[in-house]
Parts: C-alpha cells; sequence; structure tokens
C-alpha cells in the first residue's frame, strides 16, 4: 500500500498542489477580467478608434486589461507545462520545451504591455 504520507510530505506533492492551485486561482481571476475584456472588445468593434483609445487610456480599465494579459499568459503556460509533463517522455525536451513555453509567454506579455503603454 502506498504511504500517503510520504506523497503529501515530498517537495513533489507540494509543487504539484500549489500548480493545481495555482490553475484554479488564475481561472478564478480569469472571470471577472475576461468580463472587462469582452466590453472591450465591444467598444473597439462599435466605436471609433479615438473612443477605443480613450477608453484604454483610463487607468481602470488599463490595469483591468493588463492584468487579463498578464493572468491570461501565465494561466496558459500552467496550462501547457502541464500537458508537456503528462505527454512528452523524455525529461530534457520536457524542460526544454518548458522552457521555450514560459519564455514565450513572458514574450507575449512583455510586448504587449509595450504596446499598451505606447498607446498612452
Amino acid at each position: 500500500m502506498i504511504d500517503k504520507l510520504a506523497i503529501f510530505g515530498s517537495s513533489a506533492a507540494k509543487s504539484a498542489t500549489k500548480h493545481w492551485l495555482m490553475q484554479r486561482v488564475t481561472a478564478v481571476i480569469l472571470i471577472p477580467l475576461t468580463f472587462r475584456l469582452i466590453v472591450f472588445l465591444n467598444l473597439c468593434i462599435n466605436a471609433p478608434y479615438q473612443q477605443t483609445v480613450d477608453w484604454l487610456k483610463s487607468p481602470l480599465n488599463t490595469v483591468c486589461i493588463e492584468a487579463w494579459l498578464i493572468v491570461t499568459c501565465y494561466h496558459a503556460a500552467l496550462g501547457l507545462q502541464v500537458v508537456i509533463e503528462d505527454y512528452v517522455a523524455n525529461q530534457e525536451l520536457q524542460a526544454l520545451l518548458i522552457k521555450i513555453v514560459n519564455m514565450g509567454f513572458l514574450f507575449l506579455a512583455v510586448m504587449a504591455l509595450f504596446f499598451i503603454f505606447r498607446l498612452m
């Protein structure tokens, strides 16, 4: 029989628990932020460019869109890490792919933030 204390006491189990929890926390955070993003996208489709830029320049709207970008990139990186760990058997390839995914989402988030700040 498996010793449950040994499993839950290990650092790998604690890391997996933290990873699982962060996925759920980011998912919950994304719910209200996504509603705000939908309002923004609706404005982008139906309003003139200058009105959209003015909406985005509002501090609350800017923070919400930036938070959505950061949390979405982090949430996606967490999810892809799980997929890579589950379906890639080679440990070195796993580590490489996870680093590529993390760097890719970091680059995407930084560039998105850069272009939002450039509008202001």
